[in-house]
């Protein structure tokens, strides 16, 4: 009984270790993570260009913007949905 609560406690001192390293490291390489996840960020918004310079080029964006029209209204009217009924019936 004793040697599985020693197992215990090593895989739980274990656990510990880790988690106290893992929260550390991500303190200490906190600012180089924001700035990983901002270059990725703008990245994907941008499209992989080359950066703000980009988006004065002469039709660069024209052809992706939206033109404003609703592209989820239905071509034609819909039925109405039925009124709910109750179960009890008085």
């Amino acid at each position: 009984m004793q040697k599985i609560i020693n197992v215990l406690a090593v895989a739980s001192a274990a656990v510990s270790v880790a988690v106290v390293g893992a929260v550390g490291y991500v303190y200490v390489q906190r600012d180089a993570i924001i700035e990983s996840v901002k270059e990725k960020a703008m990245e994907s918004v941008m499209g992989g260009s080359a950066g703000l310079g980009a988006l004065g080029a002469a039709g660069s964006l024209g052809s992706d913007l939206p033109l404003g029209t609703n592209d989820l209204a239905p071509d034609a009217p819909q039925a109405a949905a039925p009124a709910p009924t109750s179960p009890i019936q008085f």
